[in-house]
């Protein structure tokens, strides 16, 4: 019998000064069998730091959602959907090929690639002259001390505070606070 996905709930209160944007969001993480905490909150952070998205780009009538992400190759790890159901904003989380990144470039408007772990910087190496076509890839690099400092942070019912300012991302429940600049590499 196969592994279930493990279900964590999170209410993400977001406030988001450089935009403008404050919200609250309440969602649901399924943790594939071989996902680990720490890339988890990096699909978590990445929501964070574009749900201002689903005002400046939708104008408020869209869908951030979780897509299925290590469960089915064809979707993204977090994904906008305007009301239409195009996808406006494609965004994965770790070191993927690139064969996958670029066809996502074809089915969405924008493709942000968050990159984390000690292996980032190699892989960087190798692909980045293979990513240098797509216009619509924008490439970060999430620093492994701050991505590793938000594995407190999952629990299986979150409270989470986000706020960003000047780029960066505080991101904090009750008992742990991190903050997170994201380093853009294309």
């Amino acid at each position: 019998m196969a592994i279930k996905s493990t279900i964590f709930k999170a209410h993400l209160h977001i406030a988001d000064i450089d935009h403008s944007y404050y919200a609250d969001h309440a969602m649901t993480l399924a943790r594939h069998p071989s996902e680990t905490d720490e890339r988890m909150m990096v699909r978590l952070v990445a929501l964070a730091l574009h749900a201002h998205e689903l005002q400046t780009v939708c104008g408020g009538d869209g869908t951030l959602t979780f897509g299925a992400g290590l469960s089915d190759v064809d979707e993204p790890d977090v994904w906008l959907r305007d009301f239409t159901g195009q996808t406006k904003l494609w965004m994965e989380v770790g070191q993927p090929e690139d064969k996958p990144l670029i066809k996502a470039c074809g089915k969405a408007d924008q493709v942000v690639l968050y990159c984390f772990n000690h292996a980032a910087e190699v892989w960087w190496r190798t692909m980045e002259a293979k990513l240098s076509r797509p216009k619509n890839l924008r490439v970060y690099r999430i620093p492994t001390l701050a991505s590793q400092a938000l594995i407190p942070l999952a629990q299986r019912s979150m409270q989470l505070q986000a706020t960003v300012q000047e780029g960066a991302l505080t991101l904090s429940d009750d008992r742990n606070t991190v903050e997170i600049e994201p380093v853009r590499w294309k």
